[in-house]
């Protein structure tokens, strides 16, 4: 088991809120390379699996890529080149290089730190931090019944196949696909209200009771604690 899987779920949290608001408080250039750095640590200390981590990064680093593009000809500045009649700014290139490192430093180290975690720690760790009570119960929710939802999906998609429905390229196709999802809703929304009328009458005032008992923060959590916040103190001086 990796050190950050050792961690309480809420000094992962807390350490994951810390680090985006440093990161984003970086102004210097070599500030948000140290951070990147320290996100580059959390993802070693994690044992993050390389080809997971790349893959989800990589959604990212498309839009990077437009940033990279743009951003240095659009922003005012002293003129370093031209390129088909437009005049690249040395301030354009800084600001693309700044939002793309601390972008990527910030989705590195959400992803070390709680990718990990799962969903339903997560809401309880958020609960017992103090966050609005309607948001945990939405996020419990919503993991509880996406699954659901992909399972409901799924039997629709196999009853038209049943009927040798075949997509192609033309006006029924859509027509049948506006039907899939119009259903997919309808039939939500009837599940939905049983599970509500089912659960108000076993007494659901809407509040979750964490039944599993929250455990003190170790010496482990007090010393990741104390590092991490003394690098991103160092992050935010430089």
């Amino acid at each position: 088991m990796s050190l950050i899987a050792r961690l309480d779920a809420r000094t992962r949290v807390v350490a994951a809120g810390l680090s985006a608001i440093a990161v984003v408080a970086a102004q210097s250039l070599t500030a948000q390379a140290l951070a990147l750095g320290l996100a580059l640590l959390l993802a070693w200390l994690a044992r993050a699996p390389l080809a997971a981590t790349g893959r989800r990064m990589l959604a990212l680093e498309g839009f990077m890529l437009m940033v990279l593009v743009s951003l240095p000809f659009t922003v005012e500045g002293r003129p370093v080149f031209e390129m088909w009649g437009l005049t690249a700014s040395a301030e354009g290139l800084a600001r693309a290089l700044a939002v793309v490192l601390k972008a990527n430093a910030v989705a590195l180290a959400v992803l070390a730190l709680l990718s990990s975690l799962e969903m339903v720690e997560l809401g309880h760790a958020l609960a017992r931090l103090g966050a609005p009570q309607r948001l945990v119960t939405l996020l419990l929710f919503t993991v509880r019944y996406v699954d659901v939802l992909g399972q409901e999906y799924a039997r629709l998609r196999l009853a038209m196949r049943a009927r040798a429905f075949r997509p192609r390229a033309g006006w029924h196709t859509w027509r049948a696909y506006g039907w899939l999802v119009g259903m997919l809703l309808v039939m939500s929304l009837e599940r939905s209200e049983r599970i509500h009328a089912a659960m108000r009458l076993r007494g659901f005032t809407g509040r979750f009771h964490l039944l599993d008992e929250a455990r003190r923060a170790g010496a482990l959590d007090w010393g990741f604690g104390l590092a991490h916040a003394a690098a991103l103190c160092l992050v935010v001086a430089l």
